[in-house]
């Protein structure tokens, strides 16, 4: 039986398409391409598949065995890691699509961090009432410290674009601490509470793991300065979300954009929906409509194709005790 790879993609376009079956021809697979409403094929093509590309937990549960590698089109897999049910194979492979999403999530969070700082959530709701207050006080990018909450490719690319842009310093906190480019230093989560009450913006961009979950509790909040400002495209779990409503209506945070909540869908009736100076928007920082970001994720699933081919560690592998 020929190797076989699944993809179960529906925003493919042709030339996508080809690249991928061109690159695995010439590595000895053939392709099935599935789009929604073809589960039930899919299903049985799990039953033989080597490789799924993907991003539904319904069909990696159906794979049989035999599957040996699922790359996720998101970069986000924890969905992925609390256990192994989901995998048939326990060996099987997991990798995610991180490296596709650094551009679109970065651009996102500079939009908010501008529309934070330039008061935009405030002046909506002015202009929506038909009012006419001009003299918000406002601040330039200039003139505030800068604190990225998960230092990896899409909190660097963040960093690149908010450095050149003008902002002094840039600090970043990750799990191991390690020093990465661009930023001016980078601590451990251990750190955290050392760094919060210099940061003026706080852009948070982390996985969902136990250990991030409610990683800006109350306690944290009270440590940011006054009028500090809260950007989160990671996982709406990092949050205590009360906390942060409360620290939005005292006045204690200037403002937060919010592209991750909890839950999602955020409930017609939260809270969150009213809180003065939020800007909201419903997981789409990293949508793959962005044409870019669909031709890189094509990208990495052929390079990490030829790695897997040649018996070569893949780029992308995630450590399911992770999360990442």
């Amino acid at each position: 039986m020929p190797r076989t790879i699944c993809i179960c993609v529906e925003w493919l376009s042709e030339e996508q398409r080809e690249h991928i079956r061109r690159t695995a021809s010439d590595l000895g697979f053939q392709v099935e391409y599935f789009m929604p409403g073809e589960e039930g094929a899919a299903k049985e093509c799990l039953q033989h598949a080597e490789v799924l590309l993907g991003h539904t937990p319904e069909l990696l549960a159906a794979a049989s065995p035999q599957l040996q590698w699922y790359c996720c089109t998101f970069a986000g897999v924890d969905q992925y890691c609390s256990g192994p049910s989901l995998f048939a194979n326990p060996d099987c492979l997991l990798t995610n699509s991180s490296g596709c999403y650094d551009e679109t999530i970065a651009e996102h969070m500079v939009m908010t961090t501008f529309m934070l700082l330039r008061r935009i959530p405030a002046y909506q709701r002015i202009t929506l009432a038909r009012g006419w207050e001009n003299q918000l006080p406002i601040r330039s990018i200039r003139e505030v410290n800068i604190c990225v909450l998960g230092a990896g490719n899409i909190g660097s690319a963040y960093a690149k674009k908010v450095l050149a842009l003008g902002a002094r310093p840039v600090v970043g906190v990750s799990r191991s601490g390690h020093a990465r480019s661009p930023f001016e230093r980078v601590v451990a989560f251990d750190q955290l509470d050392e760094v919060l009450p210099f940061a003026d913006v706080l852009a948070m961009a982390l996985p969902g793991t136990p250990e991030t979950t409610r990683i800006l509790d109350a306690r944290r909040i009270a440590l940011l300065p006054e009028g500090a400002l809260v950007i989160n495209v990671g996982r709406g779990s990092a949050i205590d979300q009360p906390a942060l409503i409360d620290a939005l209506v005292s006045g204690h945070l200037g403002g937060a954009a919010l592209d991750v909540m909890t839950p999602e869908p955020l409930p017609a009736d939260d809270p969150l929906w009213d809180a003065p100076n939020v800007f909201l928007t419903p997981h789409v920082s990293g949508n793959m409509t962005m044409g870019w970001t669909r031709t890189r994720c094509v990208e990495l699933f052929c390079e990490d194709l030829r790695n897997y081919a040649a018996g070569r560690p893949l780029e992308r592998l995630v450590d399911r005790t992770l999360g990442y």
